[in-house]
């Protein structure tokens, strides 16, 4: 019989208030208005005969609509399976990181699906799994300078920025000293590195050449003529224009950037991911006269319906059923001993770590349409204008 998904909401009502009575730092919820739609209930279930579970499951935070709605694609592909499932959310802690996998520990889990909230941080939490004999999967972020990650699920990030860079590469239209700002995610998240990274590859020859001109940021003018940047280099640069993911963060940044760069004319905006996006372009768009070109990631309800208004200007599309399935199947198959097939390796600081990489797709409004309602990634009822 089917083992059912065992979500105990009490255990983790209990462990939120033990979390939040000893950490400071809690992951605020995005200021900018957002049109995400609700993700639909999935009913919790009893736990399985023994009390055990299978796979244990340990995202980010509830705050931002992208892992509410993993949460909910994770029960359903699981929903079809004999294996039992819990999954908690950390809220932005490392502290409570390490009491929902020590959590999951306890409860016999034998496969751990965590996305990091600090890459570095998580270190502690996965390898304290690993001495149990639990297969690690690092899901989405990379759990960093630790041998204890067998396997890693991701989207190539370095193509994510990539696609970025050149979606403001390809605006250009022969333009030069055109405005340049530069903005990244959280300084502790490996991935926002690999973003940037693909990013720098497709903007270094346009910054270098004159046609873009970077303006929040001295240490990204300072390595303008340098194709690759060290990993100490890039940190210098993200340390100037991280937002830590948080669209209040990139708001107040860019505030304070218009207001010791006032943009004109046409104005790139190298956002990193839809959140900040849209934070950021509310800011922008305050200014008269700005023909405004801006990135984001995710494709999230709300920047989707930017998109379409012709607001913020591209989303990188990383279908996150693709990339759940792609998790999913790699824990059922290490539960029945069958052979991991990988396509990729990243290093992580302390051991190359086998990978899943998975296609992304860079989203416009000429391409809307084709790639989010006809695929079935969100309904048209979703959206208006199209």
């Amino acid at each position: 019989m089917k083992k059912l998904v065992s979500l105990l909401l009490i255990a983790t009502f209990v462990m939120s208030l033990l979390a939040l009575s000893g950490c400071g730092k809690t992951e605020e919820a995005p200021t900018t208005p957002d049109t995400t739609t609700e993700t639909p209930e999935v009913e919790p279930a009893a736990p399985s005969a023994d009390g055990t579970v299978d796979i244990g499951i340990v995202l980010p935070t509830k705050e931002e609509p992208r892992w509410v709605q993993d949460e909910a694609r994770f029960l359903a592909a699981l929903d079809s399976t004999d294996y039992s499932v819990e999954i908690l959310f950390s809220q932005g802690d490392s502290g409570r990181e390490m009491q929902n996998v020590q959590t999951l520990i306890a409860k016999g889990i034998k496969v751990l699906i965590i996305t990091p909230q600090d890459g570095d941080a998580a270190a502690a939490a996965v390898q304290a799994a690993k001495a149990e004999g639990i297969t690690v999967i690092s899901y989405d972020r990379l759990v960093t300078n630790t041998d204890a990650v067998d396997y890693y699920i991701t989207f190539n990030s370095i193509s994510v920025g990539a696609a970025q860079g050149q979606f403001l590469v390809d605006n250009l239209a022969g333009g030069t000293g055109e405005n340049l700002y530069l903005y990244a995610g959280a300084a502790t998240d490996n991935n926002a590195f690999l973003f940037f990274e693909g990013a720098w590859n497709v903007l270094q020859p346009k910054i270098a050449d004159g046609s873009f001109v970077v303006q929040n940021s001295s240490k990204a003018v300072e390595y303008m003529n340098k194709t690759e940047l060290t990993r100490e280099e890039m940190g210098q640069i993200i340390e100037q224009i991280t937002t830590d993911w948080k669209p209040e963060v990139a708001k107040s940044k860019a505030e304070s950037h218009i207001t010791a760069a006032p943009p004109s004319g046409k104005t790139f905006i190298l956002a990193p991911n839809d959140g900040t996006a849209r934070a950021i372009y509310d800011q922008f768009a305050r200014e008269d006269g700005l023909e405004i070109f801006v990135t984001g990631q995710d494709a999230e309800t709300a920047s989707i319906q930017y998109v379409i208004d012709g607001k913020q200007s591209m989303t990188v599309l990383k279908d996150v059923r693709d990339l759940v399935q792609g998790a999913i199947s790699t824990a059922t198959e290490v539960l029945e001993g069958a052979t991991i097939v990988t396509n990729g390796e990243y290093d992580n600081g302390a051991v190359v770590v086998p990978a899943k990489d998975i296609q992304v797709i860079t989203v416009t409004t000429d391409n809307v349409k084709e790639t989010i309602i006809d695929s079935g990634y969100y309904e048209a009822s979703e959206f208006t204008g199209l």
